[in-house]
């Protein structure tokens, strides 16, 4: 019984690495030479006119990988049978930049039709997206072929703000990161915006004096307070990061160093020695973090792809092939 236990397990790490191998840098140079400049392009343009996009895009490709993995799944729209990924309350209204994936898809529809998958359009958007915002680029393996599912009900792999940090770090090793990868990624809420719903709890909900979490700093919460009224007004929405909110930058740890995390799952970075060292050490040497950012993005951008004949190349991004 042993014995067959190894062989399986060899058996599915070689079919990893397989997979993985038939991701390349530079995939499409032959079969549709534009395609990541192009993207690129679509990036420039949505950045100009709304920097909170980037943070959007580097959410998306994200919330895509941990739910089926990156096989575009989060891009398909519902149906009148079927609540798909992005309507899942984990999603919606959170998500956004669906429209720059479009653009991009359109334009590489017209050069090379049916060649460039959405999966792969979404990664190189979100590393775009990092680039843009002040962060380190890196090469993105391509090669991904899209899905054909798309399920609300699969959004439960998604990490919620309230997450302590043992509940973080098994999440994470689930998808195959190490809690050192899993505080790296962490750092991606250094770009964007939250609505107050997602930690409004912090604020009112506390058997205290003053009836918010006692690990937030008092001046900080106050501030929310005005920005976040009771009663849970879904249309709300504040800075992730107020000093430098569409910044590649470590001022989010910097912020959980003073108390100033805005969710539970920021917070609780410092409750456990490992991490409140790697927070500290991202706060002091940004380099290191935006490194170590690069290459988990890398990483994470291999979580459970289709490659080959599997899947499809979908012609519109919302929708599966008929």
């Amino acid at each position: 019984m042993k014995k067959l236990l190894v062989c399986i397990a060899l058996v599915l790490v070689s079919l990893s690495r397989c997979v993985e191998s038939q991701l390349q840098v530079g995939f499409y140079k032959d079969s549709c030479r534009l395609a990541e400049f192009i993207v690129k392009d679509e990036v420039r343009k949505a950045f100009i006119k709304d920097k909170g996009l980037a943070a959007g895009l580097v959410r998306m490709h994200f919330h895509d990988c941990f739910v089926r993995g990156c096989e575009g799944s989060v891009l398909i729209d519902s149906t009148p049978s079927n609540t798909a990924e992005k309507d899942s309350p984990a999603n919606n209204p959170s998500l956004r930049g669906f429209e720059v994936i479009d653009s991009a898809k359109a334009r590489l529809e017209a050069m090379c039709k049916g060649v460039v998958s959405c999966a792969d359009i979404l990664a190189f958007a979100a590393r775009d997206s990092v680039e843009k915002a002040g962060g380190f680029g890196y090469d993105v393996p391509a090669g991904r072929r899209d899905g054909r599912v798309s399920l609300a009900s699969e959004t439960t792999n998604l990490p919620p703000p309230s997450f302590n940090v043992d509940q973080l770090t098994q999440l994470f090793a689930n998808k195959g990161f190490t809690q050192e990868e899993m505080v790296t990624l962490s750092g991606a809420h250094t770009i964007g915006r939250s609505h107050c719903t997602s930690f409004n709890n912090r604020l009112y909900s506390f058997n205290t004096t003053v009836n918010q979490d006692p690990s937030l700093d008092p001046t900080y919460a106050s501030m929310l307070k005005q920005q976040c009224p009771q009663g849970n007004d879904p249309t709300l929405v504040v800075p992730m990061d107020p000093p430098s909110p569409n910044m590649m930058d470590t001022s989010y740890y910097q912020g959980i160093l003073a108390n100033r995390g805005l969710f539970t799952s920021d917070q609780t970075l410092l409750t456990n020695s490992a991490t409140a060292n790697q927070v500290t050490q991202n706060a002091r040497i940004p380099s290191i973090w935006k490194s170590n950012f690069a290459a988990a993005m890398v990483k994470m951008g291999k979580i459970g792809v289709l490659t080959g004949s599997a899947g499809e190349i979908r012609a519109n991004c919302r929708v599966i092939n008929s």
